[in-house]
């Protein structure tokens, strides 16, 4: 049974504070709850009074649910053994004379989350760190009714869980609504089980929607200041319909009156695809890419930063199939018009394995069409990082040994390497870092560091340098501005 399709029968886009600290909603004894089904078109003007809430809450508090997991932990010189009396481990000194610091025993902690009832056959949406790792699951229903829950499918990338209990009674199941459709500033209620409290329920409104904090590349968050704390992980973000919009992730550490929300859009395509094949697949390009800044907008002769530029393309990978070169900036793929680099793979992950797609893409000025052909994402696969490099503009270069060249997979005379970056200099600012190796300077490849040299001397009167740097096995290319 499709119970998280939408009525349209289309599939949604399948999700995932880079400077903030994040904390996960699992509590030590908090309990999930939730519900979802068929989605409806977009909420109307609703009037909010006390009785609007309250009636709300009465009809979502029976689908969401209780989590209480189970796991087995090792005692080990990082994890020192829990004293009685508090603080320090008196025997400690014993354990590490003996036992080389590990405690030689396992012990066990529980913990508490929440999930959402998404069907009357038992399955349940959560997120994946309440239950990952769990030797056993517990789940509560509003009845106070126990059932012990299996493992459907986990997906780390956006972290989400189906899990599946067996009841025999009639369950109740949350409806689901269409994140997509959302607006900032519309009122919502969370649901759920902070610090072990059951059924608690908090209001607020949508604060923002496509926030990326820093937690994968599939990112695209609802924010909410409807109260969530720890032991929220896993329930249900409501709208005044009685639908379910999201599922609570995240909250930030420092902040009050910030939380996060998986689209349930997203959450939908993912749980589907777990309860049909118990993992994710996602389409894959085959390309390292990054945000088109006004700096590096200029470099290339655009008006405006837009689109995803590919600082890399993987050998053999759909991509360079494609016809796809490093430095063309995608600013479509498969109709769909990508915004900036944290578009596109969402817009990728997306797409059927397998099926031909046309994209757009920016080459030296003008634009082209081209076609690829959608490959497979692996489950574990190595990320691109971002990498910076300059020369002259405050930073001290030298040309690449045989070993710095053979530890790169490069050849000594493709690029050289940055040995000191001054504080305040034009490469500082471009966050050029010590180690950086610099491939290409304004879209020539760079030979020595007297050839580095000679090309920067040629830019005199220009307002910056394009460079394509290398920051171990990734690149990305950097605008420098001239001083």
């Amino acid at each position: 049974m499709k119970f998280w399709q939408s009525k349209s029968g289309k599939k949604s886009v399948p999700g995932m504070i880079t400077a903030v600290f994040l904390i996960v909603l699992t509590t030590a004894w908090g309990s999930p709850s939730g519900s979802l089904a068929a989605g409806k078109k977009p909420s109307d003007s609703i009037a909010i009074t006390s009785e609007t809430i309250a009636s709300l809450a009465e009809k979502m508090r029976p689908s969401v649910v209780n989590i209480s997991t189970t796991v087995v932990l090792k005692g080990s010189p990082l994890v020192p053994f829990p004293s009685p009396f508090g603080g320090q481990d008196p025997f400690r000194d014993f354990w590490e004379k003996f036992f080389g610091g590990e405690m030689p025993q396992e012990f066990k902690t529980k913990s508490l989350g929440s999930g959402v009832l998404i069907d009357r056959e038992g399955f349940i949406i959560t997120n994946n760190h309440v239950v990952q790792d769990a030797e056993k699951i517990v789940v509560t229903l509003a009845s106070r009714k126990d059932y012990e829950a299996k493992i459907i499918g986990r997906d780390k990338k956006i972290d989400l869980a189906l899990i599946k209990i067996d009841a025999k009674d009639d369950l109740p199941v949350a409806p689901m609504g269409d994140s997509d459709q959302i607006r900032v500033g519309e009122w919502v209620i969370a649901i759920g089980n902070p610090f072990g409290l059951a059924e608690t329920v908090t209001a607020g409104i949508v604060s923002a929607k496509g926030r990326a904090i820093g937690s994968g590349p599939y990112d695209d968050f609802i924010q909410t200041d409807a109260s969530i704390n720890p032991g929220n992980s896993g329930g249900p973000l409501i709208n005044l319909r009685g639908e379910v919009v999201g599922i609570n992730t995240a909250i930030i550490a420092s902040g009050q009156g910030i939380g996060f929300a998986i689209p349930i859009n997203m959450a939908r395509d993912i749980a589907l695809q777990l309860q049909e094949k118990g993992h994710v697949t996602r389409g894959l390009l085959g390309v390292s890419i990054q945000d088109v800044t006004p700096e590096l907008a200029k470099s290339f002769g655009l008006t405006e930063g837009r689109g995803a530029l590919v600082a890399q393309v993987v050998p053999g990978g759909p991509a360079e199939e494609g016809g796809i070169l490093q430095g063309d900036i995608i600013v479509s793929f498969d109709g769909k018009t990508v915004a900036d680099s944290k578009a596109l793979p969402r817009i990728v992950a997306a797409t059927p394995v397998g099926k031909s797609v046309s994209l757009k893409v920016i080459r030296n000025g003008k634009e082209m069409t081209l076609g690829v052909k959608v490959g497979e994402m692996e489950e574990t696969v190595r990320t691109a990082a971002p990498a910076p490099a300059q020369q002259s503009l405050g930073m001290t270069v030298q040309s690449l040994t045989p070993q710095q060249a053979a530890e790169l997979g490069i050849q000594p005379n493709e690029g050289i390497v940055v040995s000191r970056v001054e504080p305040n200099s034009p490469a500082a600012e471009a966050l050029i870092r010590p180690g950086d190796v610099v491939r290409e300077v304004n879209r020539q490849p760079v030979r020595s560091a007297a050839d580095f040299s000679k090309k920067v001397a040629q830019a005199t009167g220009r307002e910056s340098l394009l460079l394509l740097i290398q920051r171990g096995q990734n690149r990305l290319f950097v605008a420098v501005k001239l001083k």
